[in-house]
Formats: structure tokens, C-alpha cells, sequence
């Protein structure tokens, strides 16, 4: 029996090769220095540097159904935030809020249903925003998470 025949069914010519050694030696080298450079990443925690959203889950109804302009806010999860603030000049037209006087920076939890209407008899006129922003203290980080347009006219 002849080995060499074996041989060359085994190992081919030059044309039946798929892949020369030398881009098989670049790949190799290609795929060692990113292995390189995620292990680096994660042991030097190069990813902590990147900030994060305050995220919360808050739902506005704007509603005139009766006559009475009302817009209600309800917050029903935090996420990763702290509280919920209150921005928007919505805050600036209406008088009240639950009967309190209006304060953007109300710190909203879970839970909390506020109905921000207003008390004067000849009722709200214009047209503008109400926004929640969630707020991680930690790092002061502020984030929209909600906003609903108003026009009381």
C-alpha cells in the first residue's frame, strides 16, 4: 500500500486548501486580541463609568369631562429611581394640588394618585404640559419618563 496516495487525499494541493495557513494564523491572532480586550474590560470595570437612566413607571390622565379642569398623575413603580418629581407649566397654572399648594418637587412614591386641578371659580384657561421626572438622588441623575399635553380652553 502506497501512503503517498493517502496522503495526498488527506492533505490536498494547493487548490483543494480552504484556508492558508497564514489567514488562519491572522484569525487566530484577530481572536486572541479580543478575548484580550473584553477580559481586560471586565476586570479593570471599565463599565461602571457608564451612567444610568432613573427609570419609573407614572401614568397622567388630563381630564374636562364635567367642566372641571382635572389632571391626575399616579405613580405605579420606581424602578431604580428614588421618587417622582413634577415639572411642566402645569405646575405653574393650577393652584393646587390635592388641595395643597403646587410644588414641582413633591417626591411621588409608589402609590401616591395626585389630582392637580383648579380652585378658582372661573376655572383654567391655556394649554400646556405636565411632565414626571424620576430622580436617582445617589447621583442626581433626573430623567422624563412621562408628559401629557393639556388644552383647556
Amino acid at each position: 500500500m502506497d501512503l503517498k496516495i493517502v496522503r495526498d487525499r488527506l492533505i490536498g494541493d494547493g487548490e483543494q486548501r480552504a484556508v492558508s495557513p497564514v489567514i488562519g494564523v491572522i484569525l487566530m491572532v484577530a481572536i486572541t486580541v479580543i478575548l484580550a480586550a473584553v477580559i481586560a474590560a471586565f476586570v479593570l470595570d471599565l463599565g461602571d463609568s457608564v451612567g444610568q437612566e432613573a427609570q419609573a413607571g407614572v401614568t397622567i390622565d388630563v381630564d374636562n369631562t364635567d367642566g372641571e379642569e382635572r389632571i391626575t398623575v399616579e405613580v405605579t413603580s420606581l424602578g431604580n429611581a428614588d421618587h417622582v418629581n413634577l415639572g411642566g407649566n402645569a405646575i405653574d397654572d393650577f393652584d393646587s394640588v390635592d388641595g395643597d399648594d403646587v410644588d414641582g418637587d413633591e417626591g411621588l412614591e409608589v402609590g401616591d394618585v395626585h389630582t392637580i386641578h383648579d380652585d378658582s371659580s372661573s376655572g383654567l384657561d391655556g394649554s400646556g404640559t405636565i411632565t414626571a421626572i424620576a430622580v436617582i438622588e445617589e447621583d442626581g441623575t433626573e430623567t422624563q419618563v412621562a408628559s401629557e399635553s393639556y388644552d383647556f380652553d
